[in-house]
């Protein structure tokens, strides 16, 4: 068997080239893959796409796919949850292994550990705390929930799931994300004074052992990138020029603009909103910028304008990484029989992330 083909092969190559090499690798391989587009990748991917989506919905189609290969054109988390949903002869594969996530790397095993120590100190932490982790997680904080008894949660099913942590322990602590936290408790009648947000750079999170004690909520202090560049008076400014708009905003955003906004809701629900709504009205939208611009195109035939909140450009620069040449290059490397960027999670790690996976799809 020949080599596997190197990527420097491709850098050079336009985006026209890669097209054709990728439609007709994709001829080639046939039903045995499968190439999954994130809402929120680049144009120039996300048409090669076969179903696009969030990242669970898109695992867990590809799970149940004929396909024996599973290309995720999305970040790294996802192309791990993939591998942990997907039977044992599926193979996962992520086209830029350097395509990460910001948030996701703001909380890591070492300094979850450390948290759930120093918490430990304090009060019973395995009677007391829920661990609950964003999907938009490694898979080794999946793994240490499932150890810990723990859950996921997605931005559409947050509330249940807090629901039920509630239903086993008192307190949760909620990593990565704090506004996702924040604004989901806040709508559950939890005052803002019992949500806490842990830094991870300070001893003891920067609390006291009061405030500790006090907490429903122990925020871990994470966020997106991305929807960190909305603020509150970017919907003041537009709304001075256009009173009639509707604003949209994902529970990543802060906790002023989702206080601000119409409707806050994941990224499957702003699209379902939006596209559901009357015909000309105007939408201020809070998400990443590529699912904003296909969804202002998509609704101009209804007389919608769906505008993004932030002035300047944010889209999410790790997801961007993803482009035509790297998929160009691994679906060409399948069809010639070769794998590469492989992403696989160690069994046990698996085995623990799955367990948590499943308590989230019985709770919500």
């Amino acid at each position: 068997m020949t080599a596997a083909l190197p990527i420097h092969d491709y850098a050079l190559l336009d985006d026209a080239e890669c097209d054709a090499r990728i439609a007709a690798a994709k001829a080639k391989l046939g039903k045995r893959c499968i190439v999954l587009g994130h809402h929120y990748q680049r144009d120039e991917v996300f048409k090669h796409a076969d179903i696009y989506g969030d990242s669970l919905k898109l695992s867990r189609e590809a799970a149940q796919s004929e396909a024996e290969y599973i290309v995720f054109c999305g970040v790294h988390f996802m192309a791990e949850v993939a591998d942990i949903l997907s039977r044992p002869e599926q193979i996962a594969i992520l086209p830029d292994m350097a395509a990460g996530c910001s948030m996701a790397d703001m909380a890591n095993k070492v300094k979850v550990q450390q948290c759930w120590d120093e918490l430990a100190k304090i009060i019973d932490v395995e009677n007391a705390v829920t661990p609950v982790t964003y999907i938009n997680s490694a898979a080794d904080l999946k793994a240490f929930c499932g150890q810990h008894e723990g859950i996921v949660c997605t931005s559409s099913n947050a509330e249940k799931i807090l629901n039920w942590s509630f239903a086993k322990r008192e307190k949760v602590l909620f990593f990565p994300d704090q506004h996702l936290g924040r604004n989901t408790g806040y709508r559950m009648g939890i005052p803002l004074e019992q949500m806490v947000t842990w830094d991870f750079n300070k001893p003891q999170g920067g609390l006291t052992e009061q405030q500790i004690r006090d907490a429903k909520i122990i925020l871990w202090k994470g966020y997106c990138s991305v929807h960190q560049a909305f603020q509150p008076e970017q919907i003041d400014n537009f709304k001075e020029k256009y009173p009639e708009t509707i604003v949209i905003s994902h529970p990543e955003a802060c906790f002023e603009v989702c206080e601000k906004s119409d409707y806050i809701g994941s990224t499957e629900m702003i699209l379902k909103i939006v596209r559901e709504a009357e015909a000309n009205t105007r939408w201020l939208v809070a998400t990443e910028l590529n699912l904003v611009n296909r969804l202002n195109q998509e609704c101009k035939a209804q007389g919608k304008s769906v505008h993004f909140m932030a002035p300047t450009l944010s889209m999410c620069s790790t997801m961007f990484r993803t482009d035509p040449q790297h998929l160009a290059w691994v679906l060409e490397n399948l069809a010639a029989g070769h794998v590469v960027n492989q992403v696989s999670v160690p069994a046990e790690q698996a085995l623990l992330a799955k367990k948590t996976l499943d308590n989230m799809l019985l709770a919500s």
